[in-house]
């Protein structure tokens, strides 16, 4: 299938980055797709800059497990808020979060222009099966609560087969997003993906 929008590989070149303007950065892409180990590694050089990882805010909501639905989307309102502070202030805000539907994605871009903020919209890319076989292997020897808390809700959803929808649905997405950037994931090299996601950061005008 032809895709529209930007599509960065191993040959990405690197121009400057705009100085003094803050970024509001959505890493989309499929669960265990890497967005939350490379959300943590680029702030690593960004002082100041916030990781904003819904699923760690919703983790904070009482009982949030027991209504999955309101949760995430108190969640969402929550990120909204946070990432509408930190930008008016001046600092860089990265959302590492599986966005299937465009709703939020609208929300975080309209955030960006209220606070005079670039909007740069990544998608990570891999394929289906590479999905599967990643969250399997990841649910078999989770690293951290996030990790547990998402098997658990995939599990209630429907298992495997869920996921594989989780991601059809997600290709589909980025038929509509021409202006987002794809990223293909470097399995098993966090610095080679890590250096693409920054490139586009620092192309994005």
């Amino acid at each position: 299938m032809t895709q529209t929008g930007l599509h960065y590989g191993s040959d990405a070149s690197s121009r400057s980055t705009v100085i003094g303007v803050p970024s509001l950065i959505l890493l989309n892409g499929p669960p265990s797709s890497g967005k939350s180990t490379l959300s943590r590694r680029w702030i690593l050089g960004h002082p100041l800059a916030l990781n904003l990882d819904i699923d760690v805010v919703r983790g904070l909501l009482g009982e949030w497990a027991e209504t999955p639905h309101e949760s995430g989307v108190a969640a969402c309102r929550l990120a909204i808020a946070m990432a509408s502070t930190h930008l008016a202030d001046g600092h860089d805000v990265i959302v590492p979060q599986f966005f299937a539907r465009e709703q939020f994605i609208v929300e975080l871009d309209a955030t960006a222009r209220a606070t005079s903020a670039r909007f740069i919209e990544i998608a990570l890319i891999v394929s289906r099966a590479d999905t599967l076989r990643a969250f399997s292997s990841r649910g078999a020897a989770p690293e951290n609560q996030q990790h547990r808390d998402a098997r658990a809700l995939l599990e209630r959803s429907g298992g495997l087969d869920a996921l594989g929808e989780m991601h059809d649905t997600f290709t589909k997405l980025l038929e509509t997003r021409p202006n987002a950037h794809r990223i293909d994931v470097v399995r098993g090299d966090v610095e080679s993906t890590l250096a693409l996601v920054e490139s586009v950061i620092e192309n994005s005008a």
